[in-house]
């Protein structure tokens, strides 16, 4: 008896594909409907940030840029009270000519001089030892250097004035048994005063960035330094530091304009250094005359003035830093 015939199974036609399947071997998640999503997520992150940055940065920028167009001017030789009278660009050619403005950027110039290679020289050296292969107890260190930037600029400040008051301070003590003069409030000594504070704020702070950069060099490069019969040193020279050569530069910026805007440590050693003076600082030159002179229209320009040295600054380090990298 012969077997029953059996037909083949029919095979369904390929389906057309659809314009919301997306491209072949694509998932329908990742389609235009998933990107808008991710960017609305995006978009809601990201907006409360925009709106602070707009709150405190923007608009105070351009109430500041208002600001410097006008001058408070009083009639009636002062007793006829201020009018806001329109002064154009006449804030900013005051501010440029005032020779206390101008010698404030020469102080703060030869600050950085004494501060940035005192403060970047000491994290990066902090750094190399607490990452030697000698190093011991590394947590604890790591936190004993980061502590002093804890403290807050002001209350640092003030704990360095009463270390420097003759009287108070157990270091003018010791100075005064060894026979050592040292006024840390006198004419030429208060700026190393001023450097020290920062340094000994901010010094343990940028100390744990370069140990963070130093972390993420490849063991192998340094095991390959090792076999080729590079010490410690050389090591530390020649292939540590050029590898973390970006967290170098960007310390360098942040360094640098954060030096132009120091305010807190000067303006607390000049109650007792007479001789810095109300308007040492850019910024203090910038309060004095806001809040003490009450010409507004001035401190406004001076602001704008600051912060585009700031930024051409922060242009040229940013260009020096990446032939540095690039070399």
């Amino acid at each position: 008896m012969a077997a029953p015939l059996v037909r083949p199974a029919k095979t369904p036609p390929p389906r057309a594909a659809s314009p919301s399947d997306g491209p072949a071997g694509s998932d329908r998640r990742g389609g235009p409907g998933a990107r808008r999503g991710q960017r609305r997520a995006v978009t809601l992150f990201m907006a409360p940030f925009f709106a602070l940055f707009t709150a405190v940065t923007v608009l105070p920028m351009f109430y500041a840029a208002w600001m410097s167009l006008f001058r408070e001017e009083s009639s009636g030789l002062g007793f006829g009270g201020t009018e806001r009278v329109f002064a154009g660009f006449g804030n900013f050619t005051e501010a440029l000519g005032n020779e206390a403005f101008l010698r404030s950027f020469g102080n703060i110039a030869f600050y950085c001089v004494l501060y940035i290679p005192a403060m970047v020289g000491g994290a990066l050296v902090l750094a190399l030892l607490v990452d030697s292969a000698m190093a011991r107890a590394r947590r604890f260190f790591q936190i004993a250097y980061f502590l002093p930037h804890a403290v807050p600029g002001l209350i640092a400040s003030l704990i360095w004035l009463y270390l420097y008051t003759p009287g108070l301070s157990p270091i003018t003590e010791v100075l005064d048994t060894l026979g050592a003069n040292w006024n840390f409030f006198g004419q030429d000594e208060a700026i190393y005063s001023v450097v020290n504070i920062s340094a000994w704020q901010w010094t343990g702070y940028n100390m744990i960035i370069f140990y963070a950069g130093l972390q993420a060099v490849p063991r192998e490069v340094l095991e390959a330094a090792t076999v080729d019969g590079a010490g410690a040193l050389r090591t530390a020279l020649q292939v540590k530091v050029p590898m973390i050569r970006p967290t170098v530069v960007l310390t360098l910026l942040f360094t640098c304009v954060g030096a132009i805007q120091l305010f807190d440590a000067p303006k607390l050693v000049q109650l007792r250094a007479n001789t810095m003076g109300e308007d040492w600082s850019p910024t203090m030159f910038i309060y004095t005359a806001a809040f003490k002179g009450h010409d507004y229209g001035l401190a406004a320009a001076s602001s704008l003035l600051l912060a585009l040295v700031a930024g051409l600054l922060s242009f040229v380090v940013t260009k020096l830093g990446n032939r540095w990298k690039a070399s």
